[in-house]
């Protein structure tokens, strides 16, 4: 049984890595969406759910500020707690752009983003809505390329994501976030849009079809990762999901702890996505259920085996080194190597097409990096067990006066390659 364990987490995990090679080579769609004259522009909707985050309110409101669309056709709903009595104090003193309006969500549960969500978009009157959180910065020209984009293509594109990128940091865990979501957003995802294939969605800078959005009834209150779902949800009424190319630019958790939390969260949630999914409509057809393997089953057993796998390979090698155990077996050593490699040219690729800097040092950081998941995945699969709908919430401190933000901003305003 073991053995053929050993097999099966073998071939999976080699096809896991061959995907990702592939993706790294897959060029990225451009369709060519003539920008809208501002008498076209349909109205669009920003939806902010927000909680325990008055430090960074003025922040927020100048990023959204800054976004380049006609103030008459954008409705920003921002949406607060109840009892999250100093957020709403921190926006009550705040001088509100036009068309900007603060939503108090009613008593009851669960406290979730995807809840506020559902409240914001009962009263949403935009034909597109986007989901922003509290420490993003999105690109100024965000909005007019995704209006483009939905008026370009038939009504079956129901989503489109935007990539996110870290701002630069060169502390070990930021820097290894960065790389991370250069390759999923810049990288796996644009792959898996070429290919048809529905993705779990980003937690923010998702651009939506309103209509879309009603008729599945809006976001699962109770998934901790409302993005992931509601993609297999819209995939499975028949509905595409595609990529922009205008970032939206975040911050990364820089303590452990923070990161812990983060990462748990996202694991957990992505085994109750599995969990719903793997016994829905998605998992009727081959594409569904080669979406499902790739995007969560294979990383979310990623996430619980790297650690452990790691370690046993180490103790096999050093013991191998002091005649302790039998050498460690050639296939193991392969694995390793032929998916840190795909891994790294997958890396270098998103450094690449994010406008980074090329450097190896990250992509043999990630050795390090990867291993670190396992203690997410331990905690969160307690709490998929004992709190499944628990939410742990990411704090956000506001950004030091940073003076790269505006060069980041206006150097990604073209298409990449």
């Amino acid at each position: 049984m073991l053995q053929g364990l050993h097999l099966l987490f073998f071939v999976g995990f080699m096809g896991h890595s061959t995907v990702k090679l592939a993706a790294a080579f897959t060029p990225r769609a451009s369709p060519l969406a003539p920008p809208l004259p501002d008498e076209a522009l349909p109205a669009y909707t920003i939806i902010v759910p927000l909680y325990r985050e008055a430090a960074v309110a003025a922040e927020l409101i100048a990023n959204l500020a800054r976004l380049d669309y006609p103030r008459d056709r954008l409705q920003v709903l921002i949406v607060l707690e109840a009892r999250d009595h100093e957020t709403q104090a921190a926006f009550g003193a705040l001088d509100l752009p036009a068309g900007f309006q603060v939503l108090i969500a009613p008593p009851g549960s669960p406290r979730t983003k995807p809840r506020a969500c559902n409240i914001a978009l009962e009263r949403a009157h935009g034909e597109l809505v986007v989901i922003y959180d509290a420490e993003d910065a999105p690109h100024p020209g965000q909005l007019r390329e995704a209006a483009a984009r939905f008026a370009q293509a038939d009504a079956g594109l129901a989503c489109l994501q935007a990539p996110l990128r870290i701002e630069p940091d060169p502390r070990f865990l930021p820097d290894q976030f960065a790389l991370e979501y250069a390759v999923l957003f810049d990288v796996f995802l644009p792959a898996l849009a070429r290919w048809g294939l529905p993705f779990p969605l980003g937690g923010t800078s998702n651009h939506f079809r309103a209509c879309h959005l009603r008729a599945v009834s809006g976001w699962d209150a109770y998934n901790v990762t409302e993005d992931a779902d509601i993609g297999f949800r819209l995939a499975a009424q028949g509905h595409r999901l595609g990529v922009l190319t205008l970032p939206t630019f975040e911050t990364a958790p820089t303590a452990l702890t923070v990161w812990r939390r983060q990462r748990a969260r996202w694991i957990k949630g992505h085994l109750q996505t599995l969990a719903v999914h793997a016994r829905g409509r998605a998992a009727r057809t081959p594409s569904g259920v080669v979406a499902l393997v790739l995007t969560l089953a294979l990383p979310v057993a990623s996430s619980h085996l790297h650690g452990p796998m790691f370690a046993w390979l180490l103790l096999q090698w050093v013991g191998s080194l002091l005649d302790l155990f039998p050498d460690v077996p050639a296939m193991d050593w392969m694995l390793m190597f032929f998916g840190w490699s795909c891994a790294a040219i997958a890396g270098a690729q998103a450094q690449r097409r994010a406008g980074q800097r090329e450097r190896i040092l990250p992509l043999l950081g990630a050795i390090v990096y990867w291993p670190l998941q396992s203690l997410a995945a331990i905690e969160a699969l307690r709490q998929f067990v004992v709190a499944p709908f628990h939410w742990d919430k990411t704090p956000h401190t506001p950004r030091a006066a940073n003076p790269l933000l505006p060069r980041l901003l206006a150097r990604t305003g073209r298409a990449l390659p």
